[in-house]
């Protein structure tokens, strides 16, 4: 079959809507390097483009909690450290498949942040200066056990560190 029209829509493509884009900012599994980050990955689940390092301006409580050794920032500013994370550029499928997979908003909530940058590879997406602040969404959480609160609190998460808690997949829970 013949095609009548361009398969691409030139300087027609001002007619579509832009893609929302919104910025995570993630503290834990999800990070480069830990067990949940080939997910960010996953272009059948929407786009992810990591923009840089940071640190929260205000101090949170990170804990590792709960019988699979999950990473939780508990919604409890100025507790615990300025936690250290990554900042990514998600569009609309992919925040949707985090709030999934964050369980959002029964176990997290999707909160906006105060974030000091550290570094800065994002193009394109505003070009906040080493030092200074942007803001982005974080999975933190408001329900939690209040003896969490009594628990060690990390700077920066790291699955396999020395800690001693290791974390349990998803895959790995069984039916729980």
């Amino acid at each position: 079959m013949r095609r009548l029209f361009p398969t691409t829509l030139g300087i027609f493509s001002f007619l579509l809507p832009a893609t929302q884009m919104t910025h995570i900012f993630v503290y834990g599994t999800l990070k480069k390097g830990q067990p949940n980050h080939y997910r960010m990955l996953d272009s059948t689940k929407g786009n992810a483009k990591f923009l840089g390092c940071a640190r929260t301006v205000e101090k949170y409580p990170l804990v590792i909690a709960d019988k699979h050794n999950i990473p939780f920032l508990l919604n409890v500013p100025g507790e615990g450290q300025r936690v250290q994370g990554e900042i990514y550029s998600v569009d609309d499928p992919m925040l949707k498949f985090l709030d999934w997979f964050e369980s959002c908003p029964q176990m997290y909530q999707r909160t906006q942040v105060l974030l000091e940058v550290e570094e800065w590879v994002g193009e394109g997406e505003g070009t906040p200066q080493v030092g200074g602040t942007t803001d982005a969404f974080v999975y933190s959480t408001t329900t939690y056990k209040p003896e969490w609160l009594q628990y060690p609190t990390f700077e920066s998460y790291d699955a396999y560190g020395d800690h001693g808690l290791q974390y349990v997949t998803r895959e790995d829970r069984g039916s729980d």
